[in-house]
């Protein structure tokens, strides 16, 4: 069987009764389970609101939008924002007509602080926040530059689901746990299929401010002021509604809802064991010659382990991308399938215009390689790849 960089794993009985649930209640729009999940997802990561879309696209789209419609922001405002993502980050930008202004990343991934200060003007309204496979990076000094600067804290938590941070007292008298993105002006999440949180695709927008959260609600579901589950309380549907704003068609529904309800109640347990998958790939790999390891910063109580990623730098007789490109072929030839997350957005035509400004990120971009890790796995299977990696690393 061969071996995938990312695959999903669901519990089918219980998936599939919470799913009967729904088709018994003859409701599987919103409401009745995205409620339920919902609120299941506030208790878990103790955010201060939350709402069920269709996707974390949706929700960073609805995010920026929100803003840009309650903060009055205007068309060409700037959000600082990375190019190691996948494209959603910044197309959701563009959606708005507003301008994604690229800064560096680090030896996290993610945005690194001192490049990000030098690329704030007069019109940046946000910073959005990428932690890339779990990673945290430097959270805190980016939360503090937007404290600083008077700049919204967006972050995109597509891969963090169940990351964890410390976060030091104010008289530093020891450290509070908290859930990435719950102290932030907008979290973002993913509950795609091969993501942590798997349901087949939503997503879930999380305000610290009711007002935005509000609104979202609104934008997310045409613009309406009220929507059909709330409509129909009681047993009566109330049919008269208004429409202030336009709008989208962004809602989650029970069906997914359903999904991501089972999938929670396993996500400790399911992160647990991707760390420790990782921790045999860092054991075994850290002091390969040619392979550097992600930093992953004190701060991290716990990474969710989305993805495991390696650097292929420079050593013996190839380059960093002649290597990259040898391991992937000869772990094909094991059936074993490897990813690359991601390609730096500025190599793509659209966005090359902030290439000079993300060199470390180009570079870094050309070094990565995803080695798989999924529940799927066993430990057998992380050595297997090993093997592989470590074989090409000594030619």
């Amino acid at each position: 069987m061969s071996l995938q960089v990312l695959q999903p794993q669901y519990n089918n009985l219980l998936t599939l009764w919470e799913i009967y649930k729904c088709l018994r209640k003859n409701w599987t729009g919103m409401g009745y389970k995205t409620v339920e999940f919902e609120e299941a997802w506030k208790e878990y990561s103790k955010v201060k609101n939350a709402h069920f879309v269709n996707s974390c696209t949706s929700a960073l789209h609805l995010a920026l939008a929100t803003f840009k419609m309650n903060d009055n922001w205007k068309e060409g405002d700037e959000i600082i924002t990375t190019p190691l993502t996948f494209v959603s980050t910044n197309h959701s930008i563009l959606y708005e007509n507003l301008e994604p202004r690229f800064a560096d990343v680090d030896d996290t991934l993610c945005l690194d602080p001192d490049s990000v200060k030098k690329r704030i003007t007069k019109r940046t309204k946000a910073i959005m926040y990428v932690g890339i496979g779990g990673n945290p990076g430097n959270y805190f000094d980016i939360k503090q530059l937007c404290y600083d600067h008077g700049l919204k804290f967006i972050v995109d938590g597509a891969h963090m689901s169940g990351t964890w941070l410390k976060e030091i007292n104010g008289d530093g008298s020891g450290y509070a746990r908290i859930h990435a993105g719950s102290d932030a002006d907008a979290a973002c999440f993913s509950f795609q299929a091969v993501k942590n949180l798997p349901t087949a695709d939503s997503g879930m927008l999380c305000f610290k401010d009711e007002h935005h959260d509000k609104l979202a609600r609104k934008l997310s579901w045409m613009g309406i002021d009220k929507d059909t589950y709330s409509r129909s309380k009681g047993g009566n549907y109330l049919w008269k509604y208004d429409v202030p704003h336009v709008g989208f068609k962004y809602n989650g529904n029970s069906i997914m809802a359903a999904m991501g309800l089972v999938a929670l109640k396993k996500l400790e347990r399911d992160n647990s064991y991707r760390r420790s998958l990782a921790k045999v790939y860092q054991k075994q790999l850290k002091d390969v010659q040619g392979i550097r390891m992600v930093v992953i910063p004190w701060e991290c109580e716990k990474n969710s382990r989305h993805l495991f990623q390696i650097r292929l730098v420079e050593g013996n007789k190839f380059p960093y991308t002649h290597l990259r490109d040898k391991l992937i072929n000869k772990l094909y030839t094991k059936d074993i399938y490897p990813g690359v997350h991601y390609i730096t957005n500025t190599d793509y035509s659209m966005y090359e215009y902030g290439r000079r400004y993300t060199k470390n990120a180009t570079k870094i971009s050309n070094q990565l390689i995803s080695l798989p890790l999924h529940l799927n796995m066993t430990r057998g299977e992380v050595h297997k790849v090993i093997e592989v990696v470590k074989e090409v690393m000594s030619e």
